[in-house]
């Protein structure tokens, strides 16, 4: 099962994230539960960084299973609105749908 906590400030914010485990819902390279969250997961880590221009820290395991991703506290108002409602807040929604059709593969914990 893939596990997904995520930490937010007391404004609400996402502050960090963290994705470990494996769906085993089908064979290795054929798994479309992990292949559907790993791609909305780093689709929005990508976008984060083209658009929005933020680097984030992110720290991964070599053979997959766990993502790590921590958000600067830093940044400007108006690119902390767009890290948070354009991208990381729809990265949850499409999490959310997967999770909704596939809950015995997935947990989101927020």
């Amino acid at each position: 099962m893939i596990k997904i906590d995520v930490n937010r400030n007391r404004k609400g914010q996402i502050t960090r994230f963290t994705m470990k485990g494996h769906a085993n819902s089908g064979p290795h390279g054929f798994d479309l539960v992990c292949a559907g969250v790993s791609a909305v997961a780093f689709g929005a880590l990508n976008a984060i960084e083209v658009l929005a221009d933020v680097s984030l820290d992110i720290h991964q395991k070599e053979d997959g299973g766990f993502l790590n991703c921590l958000c600067p506290d830093d940044l400007p108002e108006s690119r902390q609105d767009k890290v948070q409602l354009l991208l990381l807040e729809a990265m949850l929604v499409s999490l959310r749908t997967i999770e909704m059709s596939y809950g015995q593969y997935i947990k989101i914990n927020d």
